[in-house]
């Protein structure tokens, strides 16, 4: 693995341990994220919570976020590991379509920055790039109500329990 690499997700990794230690604001809350042990700093697992006041209100998602060799120079993958229903989000895969992600990345972006992102990216959905056909086509239609609807039902099935 790239030295480079290891020592930017090794500040990550001691910037999000110090961050959740203090007390954040409600926007920090929404995101918690660590390597899935210390000795690999590469694979990353976390939990997004839904923003108060959308359709996602109240979900917890877990995610994985796997690093490459040549981060920061190029961006994580990030996947939910629950089922969500958004337009930019495979319901099957839980692969993130998000341009951050792809050939939108900039070193100066982090893992935890790329979360925010697609905590962002909850609350505005691209359905004109959607990797959920389905969900996409209900708001081009131009149904709000019916895909909060289908996002709030989706979101108690699958994202209201523990996700421990």
């Amino acid at each position: 693995m790239s030295l480079t690499a290891s020592r930017r997700l090794l500040r990550e990794y001691r910037a999000a341990a110090a961050g959740a230690s203090s007390s954040g604001t409600a926007e920090e809350d929404l995101i918690s994220i660590a390597p899935t042990s210390e000795s690999d700093l590469f694979h990353w697992t976390g939990v997004i919570r839904g923003i108060a006041g959308t359709p996602y209100e109240g979900g917890r998602w877990k995610i994985d976020i796997t690093v490459p060799a040549t981060y920061p120079l190029h961006p994580p993958e990030i996947k939910f590991r629950m089922r969500i229903c958004h337009p930019n989000i495979s319901f099957s895969t839980g692969e993130v379509c998000l341009d951050i992600l792809n050939n939108h990345w900039s070193p100066s972006w982090t893992l935890e920055s790329a979360c925010r992102a697609v905590v962002a990216l909850l609350d505005a959905p691209e359905p004109d790039s959607p990797l959920n056909v389905d969900a996409a086509n209900v708001l081009r239609a131009g149904d709000v109500e019916g895909y909060a609807s289908l996002v709030r039902y989706y979101t108690c099935k699958y994202a209201m329990g523990d996700v421990d």
